[in-house]
């Protein structure tokens, strides 16, 4: 049996499957001071919308592999906005243009943020 792992080591595994795919400019929202909505959001920057493909589904392969399936997943098909939803964690990789326009992180302002490079 896989140990189960906490929220934020969730969302630290997802923010490390996405630079390994060369996703940029990640950042670990910790909502869970501010919101109820979850614990974390994980926000990843890619550069073309196949680009943003390929880094959803690392995420998703990779939290497969230790256990873990999204309770929700949409904009695949689009590429301009991927939406990954573990329920405690929520990670949203973006086509960089998506991300400026949506600016999640000004919205949520408040939250602690976390930034997360290469290892």
């Amino acid at each position: 049996m896989k140990k189960k792992l906490s929220a934020l080591a969730l969302a630290r595994h997802a923010g490390q499957l996405a630079l390994g795919k060369k996703g940029f400019d990640v950042r670990i929202l910790k909502l869970k001071a501010v919101s109820s909505i979850c614990d974390y959001f994980v926000i990843v920057s890619g550069e073309a919308d196949v680009q943003v493909r390929a880094i959803a589904d690392a995420v998703y392969d990779g939290l497969v592999e230790v256990g873990y399936k999204p309770y929700h997943r949409e904009g695949q098909k689009e590429g301009n906005w991927v939406l990954l939803d573990y329920v405690d964690v929520v990670v949203h990789v973006f086509y960089e243009p998506t991300r400026r326009f949506y600016a999640l992180e000004k919205l949520w302002g408040d939250a602690p943020v976390e930034e997360l490079a290469d290892e």
